[in-house]
């Protein structure tokens, strides 16, 4: 638990952006998931995963008991009509130590949810809730946002998005996405210019583009 810790910290410093340039699309989830507040800050953790079938929330109200400090609750879902969750369940979960909620769903609440400052990247807002009856387990692989998550992945979420980073390759993707970081910081905008024109126009030509 201790790496995995040490590893979210870590990654809480990369932004999304260079996370998906790193790892590539498939690791992205679709825009439909975003912050249902703003300016959210930067969270990073790994994921307990929650699998709630439609209309049902039970499993998401059970994980917030269960999953440990600093990770970020990731849920399945697809249900569109109901709530997954509210602003007393957010509070006990930020009490809890939880980082922030990613749910392919929707949540209620939000002003209370807002006010508390607990990070929510979700579908949006409705104000019925969802029954509590479907037992499902806790910590197994889920679709999110259409990426694969499984227990443990690292979960970055900023207001550009979610990147989610496979715990196999948490080393390589955090070395490659501080190298190119690096290489930024030391470029200025004349540099990255002259290099960005020489690559447009180098594809163009190859199209066969004149002008």
């Amino acid at each position: 638990m201790a790496g995995t810790t040490e590893a979210a910290a870590a990654f809480a410093e990369i932004p999304t952006t260079t996370l998906a340039d790193v790892l590539g699309r498939e690791q992205v989830m679709g825009m439909g998931i975003r912050p249902l507040w703003s300016p959210v800050p930067r969270v990073a953790g790994p994921a307990f995963t929650v699998r709630c079938p439609p209309g049902d929330n039970l499993m998401l109200h059970a994980a917030i008991h269960r999953a440990h400090h600093g990770a970020v609750i990731v849920v399945e879902s697809g249900d569109l009509d109901h709530a997954l969750a509210g602003g007393n369940v957010c509070a006990v979960a930020q009490r809890r130590g939880v980082a922030a909620f990613v749910a392919d769903g929707l949540i209620r609440d939000l002003t209370e949810v807002r006010e508390m400052g607990f990070p929510v990247f979700a579908r949006g807002v409705i104000p019925f809730p969802g029954c509590k009856k479907a037992v499902e387990p806790l910590n197994a692989p889920v679709r999110c946002g259409g990426v694969a998550v499984h227990p443990g992945d690292i979960v970055v979420a900023d207001e550009e998005g979610i990147v989610i980073v496979p715990s196999v390759r948490t080393q390589d993707a955090l070395t490659a996405a501080r190298a190119k970081l690096a290489k930024e910081a030391g470029e200025t905008l004349d540099t990255w210019e002259r290099a960005h024109r020489a690559r447009i126009d180098e594809i163009l030509r190859a199209q066969g583009f004149e002008g």
